[in-house]
């Protein structure tokens, strides 16, 4: 009698083991299935919306300006950021500035006042409750001063 209530007991226990066995193998593929959909490409889901670009009067320089925007669950952020890349080098572009808003563009425009000299003006775009923040600022590289103007008080007229 008690041989046949200890191999019920057993099975028992082993039925029970087996079925959360199964819930920890379904619960982890869930989990991994849920962080492959969710998490996508590296660089997140991610899109150009503006570019500009603009040679220095000398020709050595190349500035380069570029708004992004990035998009998913809880990665959400809108950002433009100007390179300099020295066209004679094979040194891959530089970030000198970068600047995060609300929206996926920003009005920005670059003037170079000198072969050395660069100048970028900004400002939010014109759509309400947009602003501008700097986010990186290199003040010179390789020689080049980068000098900004916020623009936010004057005209919403997009000047770029």
């Amino acid at each position: 009698m008690h041989s046949n209530k200890l191999r019920f007991l057993i099975q028992r226990r082993a039925r029970t083991m087996t079925k959360r066995h199964t819930v920890l193998k379904v619960a982890v593929l869930a989990i991994a299935l849920a962080c492959v959909l969710g998490c996508g490409s590296p660089d997140g889901d991610v899109a150009t919306t503006w570019s500009a670009e603009t040679k220095s009067p000398d020709g050595r320089w190349l500035a380069t300006a570029q708004s992004q925007q990035w998009g998913g669950p809880g990665t959400a952020y809108d950002a433009t950021m100007v390179f300099l890349k020295k066209l004679d080098s094979s040194d891959p572009p530089r970030t000198v500035l970068q600047f995060s808003h609300q929206y996926g563009t920003m009005n920005l425009e670059m003037k170079w006042l000198t072969p050395t000299r660069l100048d970028v003006m900004y400002a939010p775009s014109a759509r309400p409750g947009d602003h501008v923040d700097i986010d990186f600022q290199m003040a010179k590289f390789d020689g080049v001063e980068i000098s900004i103007q916020d623009l936010s008080g004057k005209s919403a007229k997009t000047f770029r």
